[in-house]
C-alpha cells in the first residue's frame, strides 16, 4: 500500500512592520494633499489680512480699517441681517410643513415633505432672477396686486430679493432635521403631558418644540451659513452691498494684493464656524432625549374638518411659494419676452437650441470638471475613512477633521486662497500657473465637496464588517489586495452615492468657479449661467442652462438616494445580519 502523500499548506501572514509603514504612506499623501490645498491656501489668506500691505508686519490694521469704512460696516450688517431673517423666514415656512406632516394623520404627507425639498435641487443663483421676473416690482404677482387692489409690494428691492430667494431655497435644510427630530420624540413624553392637562399651542412650545430643538438648530445653523457666504444670489440682483459680493469684487477689480478681500474672507470663515459652534452649544449640557420605554414619533391624531381645510390651504400656499422659482425658471427658459406682462408673451424651444448650438462647452467641461473632482472624492473618501477607522496611524483623526473641515470654507474664500497661493507657480509645460490652468477649477470642486463623499464612504466602511478583512488576512492576503477586493465591493452603495452627490453639487458650484476661471473656454456650467444672466438678452438660455443644471442635480440626488436605499436593503437581507 503506497505511502499517504501529505500537503501542508502554509500560509504567511503579513508582515506587520510593512503594513505599518504602507498606512503612515497612505496617510501622509493624504494629509500632504489637504495641507497643500486646503490648510495653506486658507491658512495664507489669514495670513495676510493680518499682515501689514507696506511692511509685512503682523498687524490689526487693516480690520481697523475695515470696521472705519462705512461700504464694509454697511455689508457687515447686511450680511448678518440677511443671514437672520433667512432663518426667520425659512424657520416660518418649515415648521408648519414639519409639524403638520409629523403630527397629524394628514393625507399626502409624504408628498408634501417630498415637494418641500425639491428646492435644495436648485442653486439660488439658478432662480434668481427668474424670481424677480415674478416678485419683482414688474413682475407678475405685483402686476395682479396692483390690477386687483391698486397696491405694489417690495418683495424683491434690494436686500428683500435676497432674504427670500435664499429662504425659500435654503429652507429645506430645516425641514429635514426638524421631521426627523419630531418623528424621534418619544410619544410617552407627549402623552405625559396630555394626562397633566397640556394641549394645543401649549404643548407644541412647552413640550414639542424643545424636543425636537437640537434638529431645529442643526438646520437653522446651516441656513445662516448658506445665506452669509452665498456670493451667487446677491451679484445676479445687483446687490454688492454684502460680504460675499465684497470679497469677489475687491479681488477681481483691485487684484490679489488688495487687503480687504483677505480681510472679509476671514470673518466669513469666522462666521461659518461659528453658526455651526453655536448650534452644538446650544444643545450642550441638555438632555433631550425620552425615556426611552415610549414609541417613537409624536402621537398621530385626526384633524376636525376646518381644521383640515385650514392646514390644506397653508401647506399649498408654501407649496407655491417655494415652487415658485422653478416655475418661473421653466416659463422663463421656453419664454419669448416676459416683460411687464404676467406670463411670456409666446413660447419657443429656441433658447434651448441655442444653448446646445452656443454653450455646448460649458455643458462638457461641467461634465468633465465634475465628473474628475466626484472621481478624486470618492477615491481620498474610501482611502481616509480606511485609514481613519482601520488603522492606527497616529493623528489619523486629524485627517477626517481638516478634510470634514472644508464644509466651513466658503467657496470665494477658497478661490482666493488659491489665486494668492498658486498664482505664482508655473505648471512646467503648460506655461501658465496654477491659478490660472482648468485643473485648479477641478481641485476646487473636489476640495469643496470632499465632506459629503466622507461621509458615504464613511458610513459605508462602517458597516462592512471587519471579520471578513481578518478572514482575508489569515488568508495571507495583502492589504491592498483586502481593499481592492473585499472592502471596495462592499463599500460599493455608498461609494456610488458619494460620487454622484460630489458630482451634483460641484456641477452648480458658482462662488469658487467665478473667482478661477480666466477664460471663457475653461468655464463650467455655472459660469455659463451666471454670463448669460446678466444681459436682458441672455436670460432666456440663462434659464435654459439653470434648467439643465436643475435636473443634473435632481437626477443625481435621485441616484443618491436610490444607491444609498438598495445599499441599505442589502444590509438588511445580507446573512448574518
Amino acid at each position: 500500500m503506497p505511502d499517504t502523500c501529505r500537503i501542508k499548506i502554509v500560509f504567511q501572514a503579513p508582515d506587520p512592520m510593512l503594513r505599518q509603514r504602507s498606512s503612515y504612506l497612505v496617510a501622509s499623501s493624504l494629509a500632504l494633499f489637504l495641507l497643500i490645498f486646503l490648510v495653506i491656501p486658507v491658512g495664507k489668506v489669514i495670513y495676510v489680512a493680518f499682515q501689514d500691505p507696506s511692511t509685512g508686519a503682523l498687524t490689526l490694521i487693516n480690520f481697523i480699517d475695515f470696521f472705519k469704512t462705512s461700504l464694509f460696516q454697511e455689508s457687515f450688517f447686511n450680511s448678518l441681517y440677511v443671514a437672520g431673517m433667512a432663518v426667520l423666514i425659512a424657520s416660518l415656512v418649515s415648521m408648519p410643513l414639519a409639524y403638520f406632516t409629523t403630527r397629524f394623520n394628514f393625507g399626502g404627507s409624504i408628498l408634501i415633505q417630498t415637494l418641500g425639498i425639491v428646492p435644495l435641487i436648485m442653486p439660488p443663483f439658478v432662480g434668481a432672477v427668474a424670481m424677480q421676473l415674478l416678485f419683482g416690482n414688474n413682475g407678475s404677482v405685483n402686476l395682479l396686486l396692483d390690477q386687483w387692489f391698486g397696491i405694489n409690494i417690495p418683495f424683491m428691492e434690494g436686500l428683500n430679493g435676497v432674504i427670500l430667494v435664499e429662504s425659500i431655497h435654503y429652507f429645506p435644510f430645516i425641514l429635514i432635521n426638524l421631521s426627523a427630530s419630531l418623528n424621534n420624540i418619544d410619544r410617552s413624553m407627549e402623552e405625559a403631558a396630555q394626562n397633566l392637562g397640556s394641549s394645543g399651542m401649549r404643548l407644541f412650545r412647552r413640550i414639542v418644540l424643545p424636543l425636537a430643538l437640537p434638529g431645529y438648530l442643526a438646520g437653522a445653523s446651516l441656513v445662516f451659513l448658506k445665506a452669509f457666504d452665498d456670493l451667487g444670489t446677491p451679484l445676479l440682483l445687483n446687490v454688492n452691498n454684502m460680504l460675499a459680493p465684497q470679497a469677489y469684487l475687491r479681488i477681481s477689480s483691485i487684484g490679489i494684493s488688495d487687503p480687504m478681500g483677505y480681510v472679509i474672507s476671514v470673518i466669513l470663515v469666522i462666521f461659518s464656524l461659528f453658526s455651526l459652534w453655536a448650534s452644538m452649544l446650544a444643545s450642550r449640557g441638555k438632555d433631550y432625549s425620552g425615556g426611552g420605554k415610549g414609541a417613537s414619533g409624536l402621537l398621530k391624531r385626526d384633524m376636525r374638518g376646518w381644521e383640515k381645510a385650514g392646514a390644506y390651504a397653508l401647506i399649498l400656499l408654501i407649496l407655491v411659494l417655494v415652487l415658485s422659482p422653478h416655475i418661473a425658471l421653466l416659463l422663463l427658459s421656453f419664454g419669448t419676452i416676459w416683460s411687464y406682462s404676467v406670463l411670456p408673451d409666446a413660447f419657443t424651444i429656441a433658447h434651448y437650441v441655442e444653448v446646445f448650438n452656443t454653450a455646448r462647452g460649458y455643458i462638457t467641461n461641467t461634465l468633465l470638471y465634475a465628473g474628475l473632482a466626484a472621481s478624486f472624492d470618492v477615491a481620498f473618501s474610501v482611502a481616509i475613512a480606511y485609514v481613519v477607522s482601520r488603522t492606527t496611524v497616529i493623528g489619523r483623526k486629524w485627517l477626517d477633521y481638516t478634510a470634514t473641515g472644508a464644509l466651513a470654507i466658503p467657496g470665494v474664500v477658497l478661490g482666493i486662497g488659491y489665486l494668492r497661493t498658486f498664482n505664482d507657480f508655473n505648471v512646467p509645460f503648460i506655461g501658465k500657473p496654477l491659478a490660472g490652468w482648468w485643473v485648479i477649477i477641478v481641485i476646487a470642486l473636489a476640495v469643496r465637496r470632499l465632506p459629503y463623499a466622507l461621509r458615504s464612504c464613511t458610513a459605508a466602511l462602517h458597516q462592512v464588517s471587519l471579520s471578513l478583512e481578518e478572514a482575508a488576512e489569515n488568508l495571507g492576503a495583502a492589504r491592498p489586495t483586502i481593499v481592492r477586493k473585499i472592502v471596495v465591493p462592499l463599500m460599493a452603495g455608498g461609494i456610488v452615492a458619494g460620487f454622484v452627490t460630489s458630482f451634483a453639487t460641484a456641477a452648480v458650484e458658482l462662488s469658487a468657479t467665478l473667482m478661477l476661471v480666466t477664460s471663457e473656454s475653461d468655464a463650467p456650467l455655472s459660469y455659463g449661467i451666471y454670463v448669460f444672466m446678466q444681459s436682458a438678452a441672455g436670460r432666456g438660455p440663462g434659464a435654459a442652462l439653470g434648467l439643465i443644471a436643475v435636473v443634473v442635480v435632481a437626477l443625481g440626488s435621485y441616484l443618491a438616494h436610490h444607491f444609498i436605499e438598495r445599499n441599505k436593503r442589502m444590509q438588511v437581507t445580507a446573512p448574518g445580519k
